[in-house]
């Protein structure tokens, strides 16, 4: 029987303290991975950094360069194709952007979930191997008014039911396989999804979407089905360093999809750790002790209710402190370097995890709920913010 054996990876920079281990031995980064990936037949990653391009545009958050000479840490694997629609794909503006294009356009890498244009940004990625045929759908917040329009590039939006409508007449269409979505969204850090990425995924399931996959928050999340249709919320970081001991920051996990003419027939996850040179599969008792946190994290996650639950105790875990001193950084950098501030203020307003959580943080604290969610969550999300390697 016909199959093809798909992997789907999180976020990679070549940035920091990776970018010099990469330009060494381009194979280094990835240790032990290395075979797991390339036992696929089709592998995807999400390119969190553009590969060109030093003039940062003015936004939120951090913003990200790596260098054209860093593609090879994407060729020696190989990776067939690039997710682009994330928070990033712009750090160094629209000319930073196509050179990144190109040199993925040289090398033969697939891309999606970014372009020209909202026409190009939206537009699926076809994958055809071994018989099998499956369509890739790639979209994100939009963060930092990035968010592709008729005449403005970017990436593909925040706009749920047209992605839906779309993946729908895919799945009617009969030309594919399979219909696989994978999202750039969610509250960085925190081991639960909002509500509404949950209520979009699931959207998306109904929709006909075969598996969901999504990354962003840099930590890993629970998995749930919605039906027959496996959705993992967050993958955690890849390779993408960040200069602290937490657990769960330097922890990740990557899916292997098979996909047959009847669909997405099986799904695995590989999870792995994050150290200063590179990834390694974890050790028989830390790979226990992951299954034991996924099954913890996705356990409130197999019914909406709960989901909603999980999502209040990130709420309460923030609490109003949270609110009172986000608030005053926002307003200080505002002071003290006015664009910068602004592009934080705007974010609160514009992009949907940050929207959404200073909405329902705000609606509880002013009906007087805020603190009012299941202890045991709390300490999960607790947990996932405190937790540091054993040395």
């Amino acid at each position: 029987m016909n199959k093809l054996t798909l992997t789907i990876a999180g976020d990679l920079a070549p940035i920091r303290d990776f970018a010099p281990v990469i330009e060494r031995d381009s194979l280094q980064i990835y240790g032990d991975l290395l075979p797991e990936l390339r036992k696929a037949d089709y592998r995807i990653v999400n390119l969190e950094s553009p590969l060109a391009g030093n003039e940062f545009i003015v936004k939120s958050g951090a913003a990200f360069t790596g260098r054209p000479e860093h593609l090879k840490m994407l060729t020696a694997v190989p990776f067939d194709a690039v997710t682009l629609a994330n928070n990033h794909a712009f750090d160094t503006g629209l000319a930073g952007f196509e050179q990144t294009c190109a040199l993925l356009d040289s090398a033969g890498i697939a891309r999606v979930g970014a372009g020209k244009n909202l026409a190009e940004a939206v537009r699926p990625l076809i994958i055809e191997k071994n018989g099998i045929r499956a369509a890739v759908f790639n979209f994100s917040e939009g963060e930092d008014m990035r968010g592709a329009s008729a005449d403005r590039p970017g990436v593909a939006p925040w706009e749920v039911e047209p992605v839906c409508r779309r993946v729908t007449e895919m799945k009617r269409s009969g030309k594919v396989h399979a219909v696989i979505v994978i999202v750039h969204c969610g509250l960085e850090y925190y081991p639960f999804p909002p509500a509404y990425v949950y209520e979009t995924f699931e959207k998306l399931a109904a929709a006909g979407a075969d598996l969901v996959v999504g990354h962003h928050v840099h930590v890993p999340q629970g998995m749930t089905r919605f039906g027959h249709v496996p959705a993992f919320f967050s993958l955690g970081n890849f390779v993408f360093y960040q200069e602290n001991d937490l657990l769960h920051r330097k922890t990740g996990y990557f899916v292997e999809a098979e996909i047959t003419p009847q669909g997405v027939a099986r799904t695995e996850t590989v999870p792995y750790r994050i150290g200063k040179k590179g990834l390694r599969l974890l050790r028989p008792e830390e790979k226990t002790a992951f299954d034991q946190w996924f099954r913890q994290i996705s356990g409130p996650l197999q019914t909406p209710d709960r989901a909603q639950k999980a999502w209040e105790a990130c709420l309460a875990w923030y609490g109003l402190s949270g609110y009172c001193a986000e608030l005053e950084k926002i307003l200080d950098t505002l002071k003290q370097t006015p664009g910068k501030g602004a592009a934080m203020l705007r974010n609160r307003v514009q992009c949907m995890q940050h929207r959404m959580h200073w909405t329902d943080g705000l609606t509880r604290i002013a009906d007087g709920t805020i603190s009012e969610a299941d202890p045991e969550l709390i300490e999960l999300v607790d947990r996932c913010f405190r937790e540091r390697l054993k040395s």
